[in-house]
């Protein structure tokens, strides 16, 4: 049976209210929230976007949410896990503040947000799944602990895993830093150095001291390394290198670490993509990040991996192309989708419903 994914198209040209008519059209006729009942703790999974960056979905689109999980009984709050590259979002108190001067206040959002600082072991669950890379997953207890979780997700391109959507939005995001160094961590980079010019950046942006200029080149060490690729965001002439067949292997972990956070919550996780400012990167990159692709819409669905592989297409249909094949060549995302159906996660089979 056919997985139903809901979709409602958007213009350029719409503003923010007929989106924001729109999308409560979309959470109403999908049912998408019904599952919530009276008194349910309700988390909804967000990423409220690096220092610079702007691809995140707004938090007046967030209050649509937030306002339809409340009238269906529902307590909410925001959430997203701290990162493992240096900047704004790798400690629980900046990542407050951040997400706070991006819009997400109470007063906008009508929810708190909560930022769970992952060094204090209360904050932390460990999950038995047993899977081909992951036997265990570290993940913040607030999406564990709660009883509905929401993931709300723009779909967007990615470096390492082809493109963005509910599956890293849930694998990746619910991670706690131990667990996306897990999922990071056979990708260390290699440094063409004919390319290499000395400017030091990969060596200040480097969280964990990893890199260093030895006669005005950059030397990686692959002891120290995470894999985070804050390095290949800042270098200018694209010295630094990564082996992308490592890839799939993030791909691979990430989704099962997506298993791990929702074999917890079935019949009690939904998924809401924003097919809007499709980037090249990850929101993440607190820096110029190119659009690839016109406004396409919003959907939502029950199964994870049916919403990203119908946002994949929609997407790709309205560029004529794979925009994110194009876009990143050495990864194939559609791995994450094949590999998650294979796991139980969903199925690549959907029915798009078109309101």
């Amino acid at each position: 049976m056919k997985s139903r994914v809901y979709f409602i198209p958007v213009g350029s040209a719409d503003s923010q209210q007929l989106i924001n008519q729109k999308f409560k059209c979309l959470i109403d006729e999908s049912k998408v929230l019904d599952f919530i009942h009276k008194k349910d703790r309700v988390v909804l999974k967000l990423h409220f976007g690096e220092e610079g960056n702007t691809g995140f979905i707004s938090p007046q689109h967030v209050r649509v949410v937030v306002d339809a999980a409340i009238g269906r009984g529902g307590s909410v709050l925001l959430a997203d896990a701290n990162t493992l590259y240096r900047g704004r979002r790798l400690d629980s108190e900046n990542h407050l503040k951040l997400a706070y001067e991006h819009g997400f206040t109470k007063e906008v959002t009508n929810a708190d947000v909560v930022i769970p600082d992952d060094t204090q072991e209360n904050n932390v669950t460990y999950i038995e799944i047993n899977q081909k890379f992951i036997k265990h997953a570290k993940v913040a207890s607030i999406f564990i602990d709660t009883d509905v979780l929401i993931a709300v997700s723009h779909f967007k391109g990615h470096i390492l895993t082809g493109f963005g959507g509910a599956l890293k939005n849930v694998g990746m995001g619910c991670a706690t830093r131990q667990g996306k160094l897990a999922q990071h961590c056979d990708l260390a980079p290699i440094v063409h150095t004919d390319r290499c010019i000395g400017c030091g950046e990969c060596e200040i942006i480097c969280p964990v001291k990893a890199i260093k200029l030895v006669s005005k080149k950059s030397v990686v060490d692959s002891t120290k390394c995470i894999g985070c690729a804050s390095c290949l965001a800042v270098c200018p002439t694209l010295a630094m290198f990564i082996d992308f067949k490592a890839g799939s292997q993030v791909q691979d972990k990430m989704v099962e670490y997506s298993l791990a956070v929702l074999k917890h919550k079935k019949k009690k996780s939904g998924f809401i993509n924003f097919a809007i400012k499709i980037n090249k990167e990850c929101d993440c990159w607190g820096m110029e990040n190119p659009r690839i692709a016109p406004d396409v819409g919003m959907l939502a669905s029950v199964d994870p991996v049916s919403i990203d592989q119908a946002s994949f297409d929609l997407v790709n249909k309205a560029c004529g192309k794979d925009v994110f094949q194009d876009t990143h060549p050495e990864q194939d995302g559609t791995r994450q989708l094949q590999y998650a159906q294979s796991i139980g996660l969903g199925s690549l089979d959907y029915e798009l419903i078109e309101l």
